[in-house]
């Protein structure tokens, strides 16, 4: 468990400080009751333990990684999101990293489950393909005013105040470039 990011470790030491328990330790537990369900596990950690949501989610989640072998690699991850019917959006993920490993030697991406979060100091931008013809290009703009291709975010992600909305290559013109640019020196 050695990718875990900070805050998880944090997390981790908290919860092993506060209730005697190991990660180790919590993860047999929790796969030892064999719930089906995610929320049945987290539901009864929450009951049995006293748990609040975090903990017990987080207990939940690595539990049922370990059971599957622990986390997917980042080829997996970028490999379900682009896989199927959007398997056709690929070149444009793959334009925008270009971009961005253009712009320094200091970005780290991530790809999540749904997403591929790119950051420095915190989060600037993330790539998601949303649906089988679009890429939605998060950015941390704080403070800019919506125009044009540049949109609010509204309910796409928490994570990002505004959205560029990419159907072909093409879309990533100057406009485009400049705003990743921009969040990218925000970030």
């Amino acid at each position: 468990m050695s990718d875990l990011n900070a805050a998880e470790q944090s997390q981790w030491r908290n919860l092993e400080q506060a209730r005697g328990k190991s990660q180790a330790e919590w993860i047999t537990l929790a796969n030892s009751k064999g719930f089906a369900k995610h929320s049945e596990l987290v539901n009864w950690l929450k009951s049995e333990f006293a748990l609040g949501h975090g903990n017990a989610n987080l207990i939940a989640h690595r539990a049922k990684q370990a059971a599957a072998g622990g986390e997917p690699s980042h080829a997996e991850l970028l490999a379900a999101q682009y896989g199927g019917a959007k398997a056709a959006l690929q070149p444009i993920y793959d334009e925008l990293t270009g971009y961005l490993a253009s712009l320094g030697s200091d970005i780290e991406l991530s790809p999540k489950k749904a997403y591929v979060s790119a950051r420095r100091n915190k989060q600037f931008a993330l790539i998601q393909p949303s649906t089988a013809s679009r890429v939605d290009l998060g950015l941390n703009l704080k403070g800019v005013e919506p125009a044009g291709k540049l949109e609010a975010s509204g309910s796409f992600n928490a994570m990002c105040s505004h959205r560029i909305r990419l159907s072909s290559i093409a879309d990533i013109d100057e406009t485009v470039k400049h705003w990743l640019a921009e969040a990218y020196n925000r970030g």
